[in-house]
Formats: C-alpha cells, sequence, structure tokens
C-alpha cells in the first residue's frame, strides 16, 4: 500500500505521528505499589528511551544490584525521571556492564570523563531512486523492516543524528578469498541474504551468528560466497560434530540432511520437511 498509494501512505504516516502518547495510569496504582506505563513514541524518541534504561540498568548491576534486568530497567526509570545519572566507573564495571547484556545489539558504550557514552546504531536502506526525489520510491528499510522514506528523511534531519554511508552490497556479488577467516564484507552479504541461523526453524538473527564453511574448509572448502551460510553456536557445533550436513541449493537456499535421515528445505520463507527418497516420484 505504501509503494503503491502514497498519498494515502503519507495520511496515515501523519496520522500516526499525531498519535504519539505517554500515558502514566496514575489512577491505578496497585495494591503492592506499581503504576503501569503505556504509550506509542517516535522510533528515535523510543530507542533513545531504551537505550537510556539499558544503560542505567546495567549501571545498577555494576554498583552491586542483584535485581533482575526487568526490575532495573523499572527502576532506571525512576532515575531518569529524577534526573540522576551515574558516575564514571572503570574498565571491570564497563566489561560487567557488557556481560550482563543490558546493552542490545547496535549498541557500543565508550567511556567518557562523565560517565558511559552510549550510541545506538539504526541500520537504514534506501534505493537511490529515492534518494534522487523518485517520486514511485516511497519505502525503504530500517533493519528489515519497512519504513516510509519520508520518516527516514526526519530521521536524518535530526539535529543529533550521525549519519555514516556505506557502499552498496551487490548480494549477487560472487566473494572469495583464499583464507579461512570471513572478511567482513562476506559476513555482511550472508547477514543481508539469510537473515537467520541456516538451520531448520532456527530464528536467532545473522548478525549474532558463525559463519559457517558449508563444505568444511579442511576438507577443501573454499571462503566465498557459494560456501558460505550463517549459524547459530549451538546449530554449528551441531553441524560439525553432530553428523548433521547441509547443501547450498543457490544463494539462500539450503537443503539440510539429519542423522536419522531425514531432509529439510531451508530458505528466506522458512522451513519445508522434504518427503524420503522413496516415496518421491520419479
Amino acid at each position: 500500500m505504501a509503494r503503491f498509494d502514497p498519498e494515502q501512505a503519507e495520511k496515515l504516516r501523519r496520522q500516526a505521528a499525531d498519535g504519539r502518547k505517554l500515558d502514566i495510569h496514575t489512577d491505578h496504582l496497585s495494591l503492592e505499589g506499581t503504576i503501569d506505563v503505556s504509550g506509542t513514541l517516535d522510533a528515535q524518541d523510543a530507542l533513545d528511551l531504551d537505550t537510556a534504561i539499558n544503560r542505567l540498568a546495567a549501571h545498577r548491576k555494576a554498583a552491586g544490584s542483584t535485581e533482575s534486568l526487568d526490575v532495573r530497567r523499572a527502576q532506571a526509570a525512576g532515575d531518569l525521571a529524577r534526573g540522576q545519572d551515574t558516575l564514571p566507573f572503570d574498565q571491570d564495571a564497563q566489561d560487567a556492564q557488557e556481560r550482563e547484556g543490558g546493552f542490545e545489539t547496535g549498541l557500543r558504550p565508550s567511556s567518557t570523563t562523565e560517565g558511559i557514552k552510549i550510541t545506538r546504531v539504526i541500520d537504514l536502506h534506501i534505493h537511490q531512486a529515492g534518494v534522487f526525489g523518485d517520486p514511485h520510491a516511497t519505502v525503504g528499510r530500517a533493519g528489515r523492516k519497512p519504513v516510509l522514506l519520508e520518516t527516514i528523511r526526519e530521521w536524518c534531519g535530526a539535529p543529533d543524528t550521525v549519519i555514516n554511508l556505506k557502499p552498496v552490497r551487490d548480494l549477487a556479488e560472487h566473494l572469495h578469498v583464499a583464507g579461512y577467516e570471513h572478511p567482513h564484507r562476506l559476513v555482511e552479504q550472508d547477514d543481508l541474504i539469510d537473515h537467520h541461523c541456516v538451520f531448520p526453524w532456527c530464528t536467532r538473527a545473522a548478525e549474532r551468528c558463525d559463519h559457517d564453511h558449508v563444505t568444511p574448509y579442511q576438507r577443501g572448502g573454499p571462503t566465498c560466497s557459494c560456501n558460505s551460510a550463517p549459524l547459530c553456536r549451538g546449530h554449528h557445533r551441531l553441524k560439525t560434530h553432530g553428523r548433521w550436513t547441509y547443501d547450498v541449493v543457490d544463494r539462500g537456499t539450503y537443503v539440510w540432511h539429519s542423522p536419522h535421515g531425514h531432509t529439510y528445505r531451508r530458505d528466506h520463507t522458512g522451513t519445508e520437511p522434504l518427503p524420503p527418497p522413496s516415496s518421491q516420484r520419479p
């Protein structure tokens, strides 16, 4: 709808912006002394708020709090409301924060004289037609989610936004290196094509996966586009030590073979069990 009826899409975008709100339900104080909070924020504001709460929750952990992450995030919201910031931590404390897991993918903590500075990174994908004002180009992507280009323009025009341009990745390009290690451009190509671990039914994001040689490197498998795929750590080990194997049908499509004789087809649409060879018609 956004692509083929841009006027209606722009109308809905403005309506959504007018519908932003933040409700603190003070009239519904629970017996336990808690109050529900709900709302709809602009994506940039929501991500910045999430970043700040993650940071303060991690600082509470580093300072010795034994509460759960959910509780510390709730407490961090109160810290923000009272204007309380955190004191600088040494490297050990910062390492503890990173181990805690409070930092989401895309956060990059760095020490400063005033504490810890965190930046939220949003990957935006825009076709060149949209960059140069083609009226038929109305939709881009934030990560894997479609977003109207007008919204992306507003985000990029915000005063505190820092824009880092990256080269266009040709997903059809065949990349090949002589060594064992996957270069960054091959890893990024895998992530953009497969999006997830390619093991049957796995939903782990490709950015958090290992990058596997489909045919093992020790057996002559090259480090290249046609022999590389993202596997989460557990399924990588299962493939290496658990007698699971898989073949590349084409880029982004794989056929897995279990040690018990079952076969599965995995591509961007999901996982499909395949019938055993004996039941297939010639």
